[in-house]
């Protein structure tokens, strides 16, 4: 038996169950990572929050970056997780591939925000100044450069927990895709 079981709602903080209800309201369902964060009192609204935060960037845009994130970062659950919300918001599977792996050179603004998330993860923050003017030459902007990051905060934490815990994936699987990291 693994060590990290998903709670029921049940065996969750009465603040927690309430969340629950609004997730099985909003989504059908409480997806597994949604119910691990509610082991921990406050952790569930905390990160429902960060992850609802009003942003600059598109919800395809959004995509990009927890697709981009999640692949970087192995986690099969939010690859999985993802490719089902890319697909709700426009991308198709061949895009959505290509994002994963870094690219989206079917549209070029989306291209430069794949490559520079890209960057940013593999180079733990830092990117080159081609990287930022790439970036900003696409029509992005400062305040889109802060959301990204932030983005990337909220993906990588949920890939992180789901990589330490790994429990059930409750999505259907994505393809797999093996990329070289630099």
């Amino acid at each position: 038996m693994s060590r990290f079981n998903i709670p029921t709602k049940d065996q969750v903080s009465t603040s927690n169950q309430e969340i629950f209800n609004q997730l099985e309201k909003g989504l059908g369902f409480v997806p597994n990572l949604y119910a691990y964060y509610a082991k921990n009192e406050t952790a569930l609204g905390d990160y429902l929050n960060l992850q609802n935060r009003k942003t600059s960037l598109s919800k395809k845009e959004k995509e990009i970056v927890n697709l981009v994130v999640s692949q970087y970062n192995d986690c099969y659950y939010c690859q999985s997780a993802h490719t089902v919300i890319a697909g709700l918001n426009g991308f198709n599977n061949d895009q959505i591939l290509e994002i994963r792996s870094g690219s989206a050179k079917f549209d070029s603004k989306l291209n430069a925000l794949a490559k520079f998330v890209l960057s940013i993860v593999s180079g733990k923050g830092k990117v080159t100044e081609q990287d930022k003017s790439e970036f900003f030459e696409a029509g992005y902007s400062e305040a889109n450069l802060i959301d990204v990051v932030i983005n990337i905060g909220d993906k990588t934490i949920s890939n992180f927990i789901h990589n330490i815990a790994n429990f059930e994936i409750d999505f259907p699987k994505a393809t797999k895709l093996e990329l070289q990291h630099a």
